[in-house]
This record gives C-alpha cells, sequence and structure tokens, in this order.
C-alpha cells in the first residue's frame, strides 16, 4: 500500500482521487477527492477497485468509507463543461476542484493515473492507482456509488434512454433510444457517436 510508505515518512492527511464516467456519453464527469482518517482501519479491508465490486458491494462500501473519512469533495463536471474544454483538461480540473473543496490542506495527493499540472501539494500521479492505493479505490467507489445515483435520478427526468441501467455508456439500447427519442442537454455532444446523430 502506497499510503503505509507515505505515513511511514511522516505523511499524515494523504488525499485520493478518482473519477466516474469518463467513457460515458451522457451525464457528468464525476471526481471525488477523500482523507482517510486511518488507512489501516479494519472496516477498510473490502476497498479495492470500484471495477472490481459489484454494485451491492459497491453499495454497502459507500457509507463504510465516509464514516471513515475527515474529509471529502465530490464535484461534478457536466456535459457542457466536456464539450468545450475537452474530456481529458475537465477531469484533470475536476481532480484540481475536489482537492480544493476538501477543506482540509493534505501532506500528499494521489491521483488515479493522470498528473494534476500546478496543484499547490505534493502530488504523484499513480499509474493504475485505484489498484494499488487505498485512498484512490476508496474515491474510485465514491465517485462511482454517487455518479450511479445520479444518473437513476436522470433516468425519471429523461425516461426511455435506459439511463439507470447503463448510466448513459454507450450500449445498443441507449444507441437507439437516442436515434428515436434525440439528444439531450445530458448527452456529450463533442462524442463521436452523439455527433453522428446530430448530423
Amino acid at each position: 500500500m502506497i499510503e503505509r510508505r507515505l505515513l511511514d515518512s511522516g505523511m499524515k492527511v494523504i488525499a485520493g482521487v478518482d473519477e466516474a464516467g469518463r467513457g460515458a456519453c451522457a451525464g457528468p464527469l464525476v471526481v471525488a477527492a477523500l482523507i482517510l482518517k486511518n488507512p489501516n482501519d479494519p472496516s477498510l479491508r473490502q476497498v479495492k477497485d470500484s471495477k472490481l465490486l459489484s454494485p451491492i458491494q459497491r453499495e454497502n462500501l459507500y457509507q463504510v468509507i465516509l464514516d471513515q473519512v475527515s474529509g471529502h469533495a465530490i464535484i461534478e463536471i457536466p456535459a457542457e463543461e466536456i464539450d468545450a474544454t475537452g474530456l481529458h483538461k475537465s477531469n484533470i480540473e475536476g481532480m484540481r476542484r475536489a482537492v480544493n473543496a476538501l477543506g482540509l490542506t493534505p501532506d500528499y495527493v494521489l491521483t488515479d493515473g493522470y498528473e494534476v499540472p500546478g496543484m499547490s501539494y505534493p502530488n504523484l500521479a499513480v499509474w493504475k492507482g485505484d489498484q494499488v492505493a487505498l485512498t484512490i479505490s476508496a474515491a474510485s467507489i465514491i465517485a462511482k456509488v454517487y455518479r450511479d445515483r445520479l444518473m437513476v435520478e436522470l433516468d425519471q427526468k429523461y425516461p426511455g434512454y435506459g439511463l439507470a441501467d447503463h448510466k448513459g455508456y454507450v450500449t445498443k439500447i441507449h444507441s437507439n433510444a437516442m436515434k428515436k427519442l434525440g439528444i439531450t442537454p445530458i448527452h456529450r455532444k463533442s462524442y463521436a457517436n452523439v455527433a453522428k446523430l446530430i448530423k
């Protein structure tokens, strides 16, 4: 665990950052940052990359994680911002905003995969961070569960697209619904499959 080495070197306040929804063509990009009070707490033993957990496991761990944080922040980057600035820039900006919104000054920040230029705290971009850093894994679960719940809510606002099931990702059902019902404000118009339908 990367956090153990940081703790041993005197870094006590370690933030982890991850996002959910990069590959979706509808809905926001959601970025979560958090600081665990004690990364070694036994209640966190089941925490791992959100993609390796079932929806029920993620839901069960969501509150367990929040009970163990000294600070957390969740940032939504809407479709129109992604279209205006691009996915990668939106991702990086979301990470920056999430860390700045923590309300605590981290000694060190661990981000999943991508470096965040200009961050005012010591930080490290960790390749496959959601698999090797507990704080990033925890952030990945928070971001994923939060976004999944949001997409279920958006399914009520935009019925017929199946958002509660596929969560805005590209599926045959989703593609057929866009052809039949049209593009909504939450669709990312800069994405090739959506742009093709607009044209």
